[in-house]
C-alpha cells in the first residue's frame, strides 16, 4: 500500500469555531502543489437558516495575494458555483453536520474562503474548513 500522507498538506482554511458573523478569510498559499481540495465541515445550524438568515460561503483566489477576484464555475468541481464566488448556501434548517468536498481547479497561487453571514444569527453554528494540498512538486511534504 502506498503512504498517501506523503503527498498530501492539509492547511487550515476557516479554524473550527462556532461563527455567528463573518470570519477574516486567510489566505492559503497552494504553490507548488497539483491539486488543492477544500473540506468544508458544518455543524448542526444554530438557527434555521432562510433566505434572509443565511450563511453563504465565497471562495476567492489570486495570483499575488493581494487582489482577489471571486471563483467561477470552471474552477471548481464538486459545487455549483453562484454569483459572487459562492460555493455553498446555508438557506434552509441544517440539522445534521456535513462535510462538502469540492476540488479547486483555477491556476492561481492563493485561496480565501469568507463565511458570509446575512440577517440575524443569534446562535453560531460550528463551522470549519481545510484545504488539502496534494500532488506536491518538489519534495514530500511535513
Amino acid at each position: 500500500m502506498r503512504d498517501l500522507t506523503s503527498g498530501l498538506a492539509p492547511v487550515t482554511l476557516l479554524p473550527p469555531a462556532v461563527y455567528a458573523a463573518d470570519n477574516t478569510p486567510v489566505a492559503v498559499d497552494i504553490y507548488g502543489f497539483e491539486a488543492a481540495l477544500l473540506a468544508l465541515h458544518v455543524g448542526v445550524g444554530g438557527i434555521t437558516f432562510s433566505g434572509t438568515n443565511k450563511i453563504e460561503f465565497k471562495l476567492t483566489h489570486s495570483d499575488d495575494d493581494s487582489v482577489y477576484t471571486d471563483v467561477v464555475q470552471a474552477n471548481i468541481r464538486g459545487a455549483t458555483v453562484a454569483a459572487g464566488g459562492i460555493i455553498k448556501s446555508l438557506i434552509a434548517a441544517h440539522v445534521a453536520p456535513s462535510v462538502t468536498k469540492i476540488a479547486y481547479l483555477g491556476g492561481k497561487r492563493y485561496l480565501k474562503l469568507l463565511a458570509d453571514f446575512s440577517g440575524t444569527h443569534g446562535s453560531g453554528t460550528p463551522i470549519s474548513a481545510l484545504v488539502i494540498k496534494g500532488g506536491s512538486r518538489y519534495s514530500q511534504t511535513a
